[in-house]
């Protein structure tokens, strides 16, 4: 007969061996996207690594493809993604998750996913009945934006906050009709631009009208790629995650899609440092 310790101690080892068992178990992902998919997913394999989970990507993305563009590919069944249509990548064994998005730049007007997402939605399940479908919520342009994404038509956002507002429920609207699970990327990243402590603000020392290479305006905190020097030439990207980002994005889809505890996260990208790598994983578990 086991003593109350020796019983305690064996549920304990169980619910190790459970948890253990649970977390090794390989979960095949398929990503229908583009450019920002790719870049809130990039660091996820390295976090599933860490947090023992076996992960399998499948990619179907292509830049500033919308679900449109998604669909009318997938119905003409053109091999567009690396020589293979997306019907031929979806039907490759069994896929556990398959996520969709739209491009950032429609991604605030519900009416530029219909009837597509419908469409693909449909397609997917079709091909992989028991997959579990999600909707990547996609983050707004930096602060700092020449123009920002659609809200209606040709009607632009006049800011972050408001292409973000109009993202957010363009996205759980279509969520709710095609009743999918939402990847809340842009959440965490709107959490981020609205705290004072670690919002990005324009460098107001930065002579924007006459920029000398190499010289970089301050760019702390930011998601985004922002400024930078190519061949001589100042560039200035808005809208794609920058290194912090990607790793913020990635950290997302890693508690959304896996189940991982982003606080015992130990993984982090070099230029991200310890402060905001916890602000990142505060941020998260909330959402």
């Amino acid at each position: 007969m086991l003593s109350r310790f020796q019983f305690l101690l064996y549920v304990l080892l169980s619910v190790c061996i459970t948890v253990q068992a649970q977390t090794g178990k390989k979960t095949r992902l398929f990503i229908i996207g583009n450019s920002f998919s790719g870049n809130a997913a990039y660091f996820l394999p390295q976090l599933a690594k860490e947090g023992g989970y076996e992960l399998e990507l499948g990619r179907a993305e292509l830049g500033g493809c919308s679900v449109e563009r998604h669909w009318k590919l997938a119905e003409a069944n053109e091999k567009a993604y690396k020589g293979k249509s997306l019907r031929e990548m979806l039907s490759d064994g069994t896929w556990d998750i398959v996520t969709i998005q739209q491009y950032s730049l429609l991604s605030g007007d519900p009416d530029t996913y219909r009837p597509y997402a419908q469409r693909l939605v449909a397609l997917i399940k079709s091909l992989q009945p028991n997959a579990k479908i999600y909707i990547h919520q996609i983050w707004a342009y930096r602060n700092d934006a020449k123009a920002f994404g659609k809200i209606k038509g040709e009607e632009r956002a006049k800011t972050d906050v408001e292409m973000h507002q109009h993202v957010r429920a363009a996205y759980h609207l279509i969520a709710q009709e095609l009743n999918l699970g939402v990847i809340p990327t842009g959440d965490a990243f709107r959490a981020m631009a609205a705290n004072r402590k670690w919002a990005y603000k324009k460098d107001p020392a930065y002579n924007f009208d006459a920029p000398q290479s190499p010289n970089l305006p301050d760019q702390t905190n930011s998601l985004h790629v922002g400024y930078g020097w190519n061949k001589g030439k100042f560039t200035f990207d808005a809208n794609h995650a920058n290194p912090a980002g990607c790793y913020l994005g990635s950290l997302v889809w890693y508690k959304t899609l896996l189940g991982g505890n982003v606080k015992k996260v130990q993984f982090k990208p070099e230029n991200v440092s310890d402060k905001m790598a916890k602000q990142f994983k505060k941020v998260v578990a909330s959402l």
